[in-house]
């Protein structure tokens, strides 16, 4: 099923189902007011709002409306944790595997400034990378949890853009992240999700033009990225997990490499606009589309 909050005055707005194309919406009234209550006591909820998804995308909802991203917030708002990994796994691993022995660096960023997927951004002091990856919404796991664990308590699946100041320091960097209007739970993703990895293409875009392709199956696993995660401290549910920066798709050069090798890099500035979005392989939308301006 797919997941999304809608803007309604509120911190962490009113959550809604939507169906499987993007193109219509119901609210959740009556089982879950927010995406944060539905994770605390997801074994409960989810099967009500699995009901609601299937009889949205059978055409039987009642109250159904058409979707309207520009109406979503982030699909969690805010979070009580938002750990990201500080760098992709190495590039001569198989798709998939992380080097054996090898764990993420992580590094915090701001759970509450999660933004939506449309609009101007404040312009901010300095040069903006953006990384766009996926993120994983996760449920309560214990402290010491293994990668199996970790995968066991992934919810939901987001698009994510982490956007950093450029000549801040590492840990201040990052002061804002984008999102998709859409998460989804992982079976939507069918045979592209395998053992914790989704095997999906990101395409960006600056301005018009394509800036390269993204290879999600060359990040972090996310069940490996949860253990990692939760290796001195138990998880609470509603954290969020980035898979960190995604290597490019063969033939394309990401915003790493192309700075390693000293091509221009692609950051953003004022009136700047930025597209994001992932698809199935058959081109079917996911998680809808990250369109951002920098004012």
């Amino acid at each position: 099923m797919k997941l999304a909050s809608f803007h309604d005055g509120s911190r962490d707005g009113q959550l809604a189902v939507v169906s499987r194309d993007l193109g219509s919406a119901c609210y959740a009234s009556g089982i879950a007011a927010t995406l944060q209550q539905a994770l605390q006591d997801w074994n409960f909820i989810a099967p009500q709002l699995q009901t609601l998804s299937d009889a949205l995308n059978s055409g039987h909802a009642r109250h159904a409306f058409a979707f309207d991203p520009a109406l979503c917030l982030a699909p969690l708002p805010r979070a009580f944790q938002w750990a990201l990994a500080s760098c992709a796994p190495e590039e001569s691993a198989p798709p998939g595997h992380a080097p054996d022995g090898a764990a993420p660096a992580l590094f915090l960023a701001a759970g509450d400034t999660l933004r939506g997927p449309c609009g101007p951004l404040p312009a901010l002091p300095g040069a903006l990378d953006f990384e766009p990856q996926l993120a994983a919404i996760v449920a309560d796991a214990p402290r010491a949890a293994t990668a199996d664990q970790g995968q066991d308590a992934i919810r939901l699946l987001a698009l994510a853009c982490p956007l950093r100041l450029r000549e801040a320091p590492w840990a201040d960097s990052c002061p804002a992240t984008a999102f998709a209007p859409v998460a989804l739970t992982p079976d939507e993703l069918g045979p592209a999700w395998q053992a914790g990895v989704a095997r999906l293409t990101l395409q960006a875009s600056l301005n018009g033009r394509k800036t390269g392709l993204l290879d999600t199956r060359r990040a972090w696993p996310l069940g490996q990225l949860a253990a990692a995660c939760a290796r001195t401290r138990a998880l609470t549910a509603g954290s969020l997990l980035g898979a960190g920066p995604t290597p490019a798709a063969s033939g394309h050069s990401s915003i790493q490499q192309r700075r390693a090798s000293g091509l221009q890099a692609a950051w953003l500035q004022a009136g700047d606009a930025l597209h994001l979005q992932a698809r199935a392989k058959d081109g079917a939308p996911l998680f809808g589309a990250i369109d951002l301006r920098l004012s």
